[in-house]
């Protein structure tokens, strides 16, 4: 055998698991890039939905500004006719956001005569799944904040 032939054989030797590593390497950086934006579309899909539900309640209270949270048993009041229960539930479920939780505000000029703007608010948090993204931002919570402003149409009854 020359010295060329030996050196191509012991060359090849060497560099048998290189390619496993090599592998291994990008399937790593593959994944937390994919669960990077997994997380992205999720927190998109939960932002989408929550400015659902906000629109919803700035829509109902153009038409009745007064009607804030339930009167008869306080803000927890069961009856949907009010802002608060309009917002909460309009958000379809499975968003990993509990709405029921979510911090809902309205807010008007100061008077609830027809032609002000009254806006509505809402702010809930939501759970990253990837340590790697809570890791950049500094915690594994993300607060979403949206809100829609609407004019007042109706003084209400």
């Amino acid at each position: 055998m020359t010295p060329q032939v030996l050196y191509r054989q012991r060359a090849h030797r060497s560099e048998r698991g290189q390619s496993l590593v090599e592998f291994t390497l990008m399937v790593s950086i593959a994944m937390i890039l994919m669960l990077g934006l997994l997380d992205l579309g999720r927190a998109f899909f939960t932002f989408l939905a929550m400015q659902d539900a906000v629109g919803e309640g700035a829509s109902f209270a153009s038409v009745h500004p007064t009607w804030v949270d339930g009167s008869i048993a306080g803000p927890d009041d069961d009856d949907p006719d009010n802002i608060t229960y309009r917002v909460r539930n309009s958000a379809p479920t499975g968003t990993l956001v509990d709405m029921s939780t979510a911090t809902v505000t309205v807010t008007d000029d100061g008077d609830t005569n027809i032609g002000s703007l009254i806006t509505v608010t809402m702010t809930a948090d939501f759970q990253l799944v990837t340590p790697f993204v809570g890791g950049i931002i500094g915690s594994q919570t993300l607060p979403l904040t949206v809100r829609s402003v609407a004019v007042i149409t109706s003084a209400g009854p």
